[in-house]
């Protein structure tokens, strides 16, 4: 899953965001998301997360484990 649509992405799931320093180079951060800071129920470059180490960034792909 690509992490576009709110109702796929929920608190204690990992996820791949990235950051806002890293979106020219496309860099992947992986963690646990702690919150969900977009509103919206899609968002077409990604839902906004804050992970649980404080990191804030797009979910670009959902871990399935």
């Amino acid at each position: 899953m690509d992490g576009r649509n709110r109702s796929d992405v929920k608190p204690g799931i990992e996820v791949a965001i990235v950051l806002k320093n890293d979106q020219r180079s496309g860099k992947l951060t992986y963690g646990t998301v702690q919150d969900l800071l977009t509103n919206s129920k899609f968002h077409p470059h990604g839902i906004k997360v804050r992970l649980t180490d404080g990191q804030v960034g797009r979910v670009k792909e959902i871990i399935i484990k």
